[in-house]
């Protein structure tokens, strides 16, 4: 698979190192960090080529470069974590509405607005509870802009 098409390993927010994606307790899903890193080639995903048609239609790709040159890193790293957590609300029976907390991590908090924009995209209604940190850096690389970890409730019956 290329670099333009994530992976299916990145599609589904597996971790790069050994820790565990997402654990359920009872009816509450705890989901590790998420960043835009394909894990089978370690590339940090943050161009408008590397997501799918409808994605780069939905975040509003210009096609001229003066202006996706500079929005695309934030707005393709915040579909690809948000895309990763709605991922895994569905493999432990849920939806985004079940995904009620997020701690949104940023490099640098001039994100946030191109952030927020992506983030409708996945909370139409009212947004989830939230949690903004900047932060100095962020591993594996620092292309690595944006980190959510979520929390969501999920009934263990749909699960």
């Amino acid at each position: 698979m290329s670099l333009d098409t994530p992976t299916p390993a990145a599609q589904s927010g597996q971790p790069l190192a050994r820790y565990l994606a997402a654990k359920r307790i009872g009816d509450m899903v705890y989901m590790s960090g998420v960043i835009a890193v394909d894990p089978a080639t370690r590339q940090v995903i943050e161009r408008f080529e590397q997501l799918p048609p409808e994605a780069r239609s939905a975040l509003g790709e210009t096609g001229e470069m003066s202006i996706d040159v500079y929005q695309a890193p934030a707005l393709v790293q915040s579909w690809v974590v948000l895309e990763r957590i709605r991922t895994l609300a569905e493999q432990h029976g849920g939806t985004m509405a079940d995904v009620f907390k997020l701690v949104q991590y940023f490099t640098d908090l001039r994100d946030y607005p191109l952030y927020a924009r992506v983030r409708r995209l996945f909370y139409p209604g009212e947004p989830p509870v939230s949690t903004v940190v900047e932060v100095s850096g962020m591993m594996p690389s620092r292309q690595v802009r944006i980190e959510v970890e979520a929390t969501a409730c999920i009934p263990l019956g749909r699960g």
